[in-house]
């Protein structure tokens, strides 16, 4: 199997050869960990799954690893510990931080586990790699490519010459571009922090700089090297995270690691927009992920409306979108209900090793499913978490709709008689404005919870 990769390094689409086939090693940003995953959040981890599905169909589900990692050390995470702890909470501050980080990775797994987001191989946290962190920063000053300044310690871009690279970026663009942190004690404004100096009352570490915590690039680049080595195959995340820190993190890594190449392959996905709009909370259209879940919105239909577009294009989440996956869906597990899964079908393969072509793949499916194909259609579809049992049940919306079946029925026999059928199409279309399938034939009448059913709207039918 040819596997084709966009290479956000080179900017060009390549073949993918896996440094060692026994072992594909994967790394991917993970979450900072101070609140609830949006619905953008979500786009990565759905991509990178289904990189993850591929390349153990490939390679073998034990020679492949894919590491994401939880920053759990932030001062996002610190303010939120803050807030509660001068809204009365209980605690120091230090465990109040500790408190929230773990009550927001338990959202995060429940919350892509509903999404069938595989686990990673490993989820390391930020915290349980300070050591390692403080020895990439010793050995990076040792080297000359960082320095310490005023208790913090921060990498010389100087000192690297192809900073810049990854995102094509000359370091005066960078400047001009980005917000830099004007601080007196950097030698150049591009120079960015390792290590910070940490108060008493928030979490810190002993280090030769003093009392600290670790800026947030290094975190990345201690626990890469850590689980996957100074070289692996491939670098994800979102392409708002191309400058700066994947920038940083290829800086202070391969200055710390010379003779290494830190990630041969690095694939971004684009952002995620709604109705059109960037998401944002001044625009009204920012919701969570738990916020659909929560309105009935099946975890199954999230992502598939997610896959439908290509990593590399923006992704628009639209309500109509939402309503025709949950269509398309229903009548899927319908076919394949009580179906094993055939043989993997070669379309949804292929279109995967194209760059991850998951747009391409799910067309592949509605073809297997026009004709009918049940088996390659499950199988298929599994290759992109679709169909699994761990995300079936949603579609099994438990209301009785048997009593309006019956009036309906009643209706229309009084209606063949005195041939008026506007009882009978006003109660149809009040039953398709609620979500009901109507199916009428000579055997009798059949509702059938559909695509966007609101049991509410039936209320008006009494």
């Amino acid at each position: 199997m040819d596997i084709r990769f966009t290479n956000s390094r080179t900017r060009k689409k390549e073949d993918f050869r896996p440094i060692d086939p026994e072992n594909v090693r994967i790394y991917v940003c993970g979450p900072t960990v101070y609140d609830r995953a949006h619905l953008g959040n979500a786009r990565p981890v759905l991509v990178f799954d289904v990189l993850f599905r591929l390349m153990r169909h490939v390679y073998g589900p034990d020679h492949v690893t894919y590491v994401r990692n939880f920053t759990d050390v932030d001062d996002k995470i610190n303010a939120t510990a803050l807030a509660r702890k001068e809204a009365g909470a209980s605690g120091s501050l230090e465990e109040l931080v500790q408190e929230r980080s773990d009550e927001t990775i338990a959202w995060y797994h429940s919350d892509m586990d509903a999404l069938g987001a595989l686990r990673p191989t490993h989820e390391p946290r930020a915290t349980a790699y300070i050591g390692q962190m403080i020895a990439m920063i010793s050995d990076l000053i040792d080297k000359g490519h960082a320095y310490e300044a005023e208790g913090h310690v921060l990498f010389a871009v100087d000192s690297y010459k192809e900073y810049g690279a990854l995102s094509g970026r000359s370091v005066d663009d960078m400047i001009a571009g980005a917000r830099v942190e004007v601080a007196p004690y950097k030698k150049n404004p591009m120079d960015f922090v390792l290590w910070k100096p940490s108060s008493d009352e928030l979490p810190g570490w002993d280090s030769p700089w003093g009392r600290g915590r670790p800026g947030w690039h290094i975190e990345c680049s201690a626990m890469s090297h850590a689980l996957l080595g100074e070289t692996f195959d491939i670098h994800g995340g979102g392409n708002d995270l191309s400058f700066p820190h994947h920038e940083n993190e290829i800086a202070q890594s391969k200055c710390a690691h010379p003779e290494g190449e830190f990630a041969r392959v690095w694939l971004h996905n684009e952002m995620l927009q709604v109705e059109g709009k960037k998401m944002s909370k001044s625009l009204g259209n920012f919701f969570t992920v738990r916020d659909l879940l929560d309105q009935g919105v099946p975890g199954e239909v999230i992502r598939f409306v997610m896959l439908s577009t290509h990593y590399r294009k923006p992704m628009d989440w639209t309500a109509e979108k939402a309503r025709d996956a949950e269509a398309t869906l229903r009548k899927w597990r319908g076919m394949v209900e009580g179906v094993e899964a055939g043989v993997m079908p070669l379309g949804v393969v292929s279109a995967l090793a194209d760059d991850l072509n998951t747009a391409g793949a799910i067309s592949e499916l509605h073809r297997l499913a026009a004709a009918g194909e049940a088996p390659a259609l499950r199988a298929g579809a599994g290759l992109l978490g679709l169909l699994t049992p761990d995300l079936a049940g949603w579609e099994a919306v438990s209301v009785d709709l048997s009593a309006l079946a019956e009036r309906l029925a009643t209706a229309r026999t009084e209606a063949m008689q005195s041939k008026d059928f506007s009882a009978v199409d006003a109660m149809k279309q009040a039953l398709v404005a609620a979500g009901v399938e109507v199916r009428m034939s000579k055997a009798g009448v059949e509702l059938v919870p559909g695509a966007g059913f609101d049991a509410a709207k039936l209320e008006a039918l009494g």
